[in-house]
């Protein structure tokens, strides 16, 4: 199926989530100076126009990323690096008008040393991809990310970062995205990955969860940030899983989504812990 277009989503609040945790992956990946090839699975577009006929259909920014920048003063360290992509995104505009994809994230904090792969099966989108993609150093492929991610492992580079953010329109992506971490996993044991998924009234995200927890894959943190007034069905909630976090990782992640909870800003509430320890 490639009906889903995340224009219609674009910096809601589990774009912040998602984002928020990329960022700081990437910032603390960067204390050492070796390479890092980095692999984004479902990369969509590398830009979103917010003020777009998609975007404004369901206007999930308006209560996302716009909320968020109006308390960019209040918000610590670690947020900074999130500001700044924000801000260099929206440059001469003089308001939030476009949300930076996370193909954009990636290429913000590449450095020389590091490599990115972008897969995209999209026909729209990838072409869009591939057009951002030409004026900067990123590789797009317009194939199955799941399928190219194992595909390209173990990589050249010695640390590996991954994002894994399927849409979750099939029911079978909850058991395919497992199976894919755990193979991962198995080629490059030290590699980071972050799995992005939806938290819904139907429960299917456990599936995800269950399948990783009966696989020999260890040091799996759960990051989730549920909404203060959920809908009756449909998405309640973000959730984040992150193999391998950094050291410190899911202390300062926990901090950075507390700053911003609360019916005030994204009326969000985290909750952290490990789904499966070292």
């Amino acid at each position: 199926m490639l009906s889903y277009l995340h224009a219609f989503h674009a910096g809601n609040f589990a774009d912040i989530q998602k984002h928020a945790a990329l960022a700081l992956a990437l910032s603390m990946m960067h204390s050492k100076k070796s390479g890092i090839a980095c692999f984004d699975t479902h990369a969509g577009s590398a830009l979103y126009d917010l003020q777009s006929e998609r975007a404004r259909k369901t206007a999930e920014a308006d209560s996302g990323v716009q909320r968020l920048w109006t308390f960019r003063d209040r918000l610590g360290a670690d947020w900074k690096p999130v500001l700044e992509v924000f801000g260099q995104s929206n440059v001469g505009l003089g308001e939030l008008a476009v949300y930076p994809g996370s193909p954009a994230w990636f290429r913000h904090f590449l450095r020389p040393q590091d490599d990115l792969t972008l897969f995209e099966l999209h026909p729209s989108e990838s072409q869009q991809l591939a057009d951002w993609a030409s004026v900067g150093r990123a590789r797009v492929l317009r194939q199955d990310g799941l399928a190219g991610l194992l595909s390209r492992l173990p990589p050249k580079q010695p640390r590996l970062l991954s994002l894994i953010d399927p849409s979750y329109e099939i029911k079978s992506d909850y058991r395919d995205v497992a199976d894919t971490l755990v193979k991962a996993w198995q080629k490059c044991r030290h590699g980071v990955y972050l799995v992005w998924y939806p938290l819904l009234t139907s429960g299917l995200q456990e599936q995800l969860k269950d399948t990783l927890r009966a696989s020999a894959v260890r040091k799996v943190l759960c990051s989730e940030v549920h909404l203060l007034t959920p809908p009756e069905r449909g998405m309640t909630g973000s959730g984040m899983l992150v193999v391998n976090p950094p050291w410190g990782f899911d202390s300062r992640l926990n901090a950075m989504l507390e700053a911003v909870s609360g019916s005030d800003c994204l009326g969000i509430t985290p909750a952290m812990d490990w789904l499966i320890p070292e």
